[in-house]
């Protein structure tokens, strides 16, 4: 049902503190214009913890308006299931073409009541549902067990695999073969995990990066993996930013750098400073320095280039 590159887009804020709708609009357009198939709001890189339900459901029409006739998902991060079943409600009313759907970040649950609150919200949205599988962030493994149980409702369509563990990908295809959709969720295991049979990549760095991002997955589905991986190599700096606690404030640096836009975030973050903000600095200058000459039309072998004074 879905593949291809899916930006788990940043929200961006105003300077008191509300949704900047005009900022959004254009940040989500530049992955459009990219090539990315689809669009992932309100999810950990959209601080959708952060947000009231009215909010999230103003982002999801902002990436509505410019995502055309490509999916936009709601990400559904609630603590209690009552609550994620009333926003993914709401995301069905509003057209929200599915949900990625995350087991309570609060309450830690056991393999049991993962099933039942993710067939749950499905329920509630009746809406075509991603499984975003994340040990490690949010304390709760989706196993192979549990996708198995969860395969007979079909509105289970698709895995995003955060497991940090490479292996999985294989044996969620050679348990269910193209049951579910398999898309990878983190952005330094991507290259591997395209590699191993992933179809889609829902992506964090792309929001800065957008088109090396598209031509890495548009080069790997069409079998040119060498010049895949020379992008990916000269990537794999900025990609390692999506894997820490300070992914928001990070990729919205990238983003400030990248694409000139701002690193607002909802309290109680707050925007990178002193060494660290220095650190990650370094890290997408020196990547803009050597930026890659993308193929024309993917049809030629990646170049390096200087960046543009």
């Amino acid at each position: 049902m879905w593949a291809g590159v899916f930006p788990a887009v940043t929200t961006k804020f105003a300077a008191d503190d509300r949704l900047d709708h005009a900022e959004m609009e254009r940040c989500y357009s530049l992955q459009m214009e990219a090539g990315c198939d689809g669009i992932i709001v309100c999810g950990s890189l959209g601080e959708g913890p952060m947000l009231s339900h009215d909010e999230k459901i103003e982002v999801l029409k902002t990436a509505q308006t410019v995502a055309g006739k490509k999916p936009v998902l709601l990400t559904v991060n609630e603590p209690g299931t009552r609550e994620a079943a009333a926003i993914a409600r709401r995301a069905a009313k509003e057209g929200a073409d599915g949900l990625m759907v995350v087991p309570s970040p609060i309450y830690h649950t056991n393999p049991q009541e993962t099933v039942s609150a993710l067939r749950a919200v499905a329920e509630a949205g009746d809406l075509p549902v991603m499984i975003y599988s994340n040990r490690l962030a949010y304390r709760v493994d989706v196993t192979v067990e549990l996708m198995e149980e969860l395969a007979s409702d079909k509105r289970f369509v698709a895995i995003k695999e955060s497991s940090d563990d490479i292996r999985r990908s294989t044996e969620i295809i050679n348990r269910f073969g193209d049951r579910y959709d398999l898309f990878t969720g983190v952005d330094n295991l991507a290259f591997e995990a395209l590699s191993v049979g992933a179809i889609g990549w829902v992506a964090g760095l792309v929001t800065a990066f957008p088109r090396e991002t598209v031509a890495i997955y548009q080069l790997m589905r069409q079998g040119r993996r060498d010049e895949a991986l020379t992008i990916y190599r000269w990537f794999r700096p900025l990609l390692d930013l999506d894997v820490s606690t300070y992914l928001v404030q990070n990729i919205k640096l990238a983003e400030v750098l990248a694409i000139g836009t701002n690193d607002r975030v909802r309290m109680p973050r707050q925007p990178l400073s002193g060494e660290r903000r220095e650190a990650v600095e370094k890290i997408v200058r020196d990547a803009l320095a050597v930026r890659p000459m993308l193929p024309s039309d993917l049809s030629r072998p990646v170049e390096r280039m200087a960046a543009a004074e």
